[in-house]
């Protein structure tokens, strides 16, 4: 059973949570990066992934030129978009989404995705009319692991982090969250081990988000 007040607002992440689209990040990346003739190994890229996208950059090419940096971005956008026909919503995603919709907690997509590939990942994921409000890399300066983009979910909500819940696949989420005072709860369907998540400040880890709403009503989820 659950051990906490019921959230009056449940934040998802999208990449790596409620869409299949780490892997499509980690081959644009790699491919990005080959192609400016900077050798970063795809571990590297994968144990970045979820984090801001500047910051990903600027730890993954330290020391290189803001011009390399940029092109690395752009190139990451070209080939992140040539791919979008991979990407996929999770198994119980949907659901997961619209079951939160229908009660009485507000529903926010919570993620620092720049507004061309959240616009595909929307699409993808086709629960508009369940979601309250979305965040994007508009609404801060820099993301995650930093809890901005937790602090603007819930200001778009209304609701105190105490009231909050938040449900993502990385450890930068859950280090953002554990800085904006929210509740966790991870996915492992992102490529990170329940081991990490917990050590990163998870309250619980699921399989997946299908893994999640199974045992619903016994999460941190329960009673909305």
């Amino acid at each position: 059973m659950p051990t906490s007040t019921p959230p009056r607002a449940v934040l998802f992440d999208i990449d790596g949570t409620l869409v299949d689209s780490n892997y499509v990040h980690i081959a644009a990346w790699s491919r990005a990066f080959v192609e400016i003739g900077v050798g970063v190994a795809s571990w590297r890229v994968h144990r970045s992934i979820g984090m801001d996208g500047s910051l990903l950059i600027d730890s993954l090419l330290e020391g290189e030129s803001d011009d390399l940096k940029e092109r690395a971005q752009e190139l990451h956008t070209k080939y992140y978009r040539e791919s979008s026909g991979q990407l996929a919503a999770f198994a119980g995603a949907r659901d997961l989404v619209r079951r939160v919709g229908a009660g009485e907690a507000v529903v926010v997509l919570a993620t620092s995705a720049p507004e061309d590939e959240l616009a595909m990942l929307r699409e993808v994921l086709d629960v508009d009319e369940h979601v309250s409000a979305v965040t994007s890399s508009e609404d801060v300066g820099t993301a995650k692991p930093r809890p901005d983009i937790v602090a603007v979910a819930l200001e778009k909500a209304g609701v105190a982090a105490d009231d909050a819940v938040f449900v993502g696949d990385t450890i930068w989420d859950a280090e953002a969250c554990v800085d904006a005072g929210v509740r966790f709860v991870g996915v492992r369907s992102g490529g990170v081990s329940e081991a990490e998540l917990r050590d990163a400040g998870a309250a619980a880890v699921y399989d997946d988000v299908a893994d999640l709403l199974d045992r619903l009503d016994e999460s941190l989820l329960a009673n909305i």
